[in-house]
């Protein structure tokens, strides 16, 4: 994801309004399949790619890289929390260090992948608890965002729209992208309510679609993200696909500032 400016900026000077709908995939790994990545990877402009600490396994990486590249889906590392069991949803008390060293690790085992394939590595998005505590704890977010430019410079850091981890990534010179998200619920003051709470998760298409509308019309964010594992994420990310278009929106994976 990599371009010049927020899809709200566009909008409100005239220019063509585009913005990213990006997936969370390659979640399966050993003999458990998890979402229906083909489907999805046919809707959506990115995918962000589990790369085996969450989920994921070699075999699932390699084959996922190469069903973006047949698409023409931009690839991302998608790099997460130690915790299979609790699929990286879970907080662990790691060190701004630890962070450092595991997402440097990840996004080395995906770019493999990636080069082997003939492709191309465009971003990464943390996972996960990984993403919301970057998203509150400066040091951990300083952490990512060393992680990522000392890895690749190029790459674009995606984080929730307003966070410590944008915030982060600017100020060590990465290109962000601010990320808002169709299947979650928010709280007023901009953060996600938390999956613990009942209310969390949006599974009605019509009302994901109305959320994205509004919030790509406020400009809060460059790219949208469906999770791919959620049991209706199909149908999520084709509604939201569907209302972004019908709305004027361009979508492409091209954005980023």
């Amino acid at each position: 994801m990599n371009a010049d400016g927020a899809a709200g900026k566009g909008a409100e000077s005239g220019r063509k309004r585009t913005i990213d709908l990006n997936g969370d995939v390659g979640e399966s790994f050993g003999a458990y399949r998890i979402g229906a990545d083909e489907a999805l990877l046919g809707i959506v402009t990115s995918a962000n790619i589990a790369c085996g600490f969450h989920a994921g396994d070699p075999a699932t990486m390699r084959r996922t890289v190469r069903l973006c590249a047949e698409r023409g889906v931009a690839i991302g590392a998608h790099p997460g929390l130690p915790d299979l069991a609790g699929f990286g949803r879970r907080e662990m008390a790691v060190s701004p260090q630890e962070a450092y060293e595991m997402t440097v690790y990840q996004i080395g085992a995906l770019a493999g992948f990636v080069r082997a394939e003939g492709a191309a590595l465009r971003h990464v998005k943390p996972h996960g608890a990984l993403y919301n505590m970057a998203a509150a704890d400066a040091a951990l977010a300083k952490a990512i965002a060393e992680a990522v430019y000392r890895v690749d410079g190029s790459l674009v850091l995606v984080g929730l729209a307003g966070s410590e981890l944008v915030r982060a990534g600017e100020a060590i010179g990465l290109r962000v992208a601010g990320e808002a998200f169709a299947d979650r619920r928010y709280r007023p003051d901009g953060t996600l309510v938390p999956r613990r709470e009942p209310d969390a998760l949006i599974e009605d298409a019509e009302e994901a679609a109305a959320q994205v509308l509004r919030l790509a019309a406020e400009g809060r964010a460059q790219t949208v993200c469906v999770h791919g594992d959620g049991p209706h994420a199909l149908a999520l990310a084709a509604r939201v696909r569907r209302g972004l278009e019908e709305a004027g929106w361009t979508l492409s994976a091209d954005i980023g500032c």
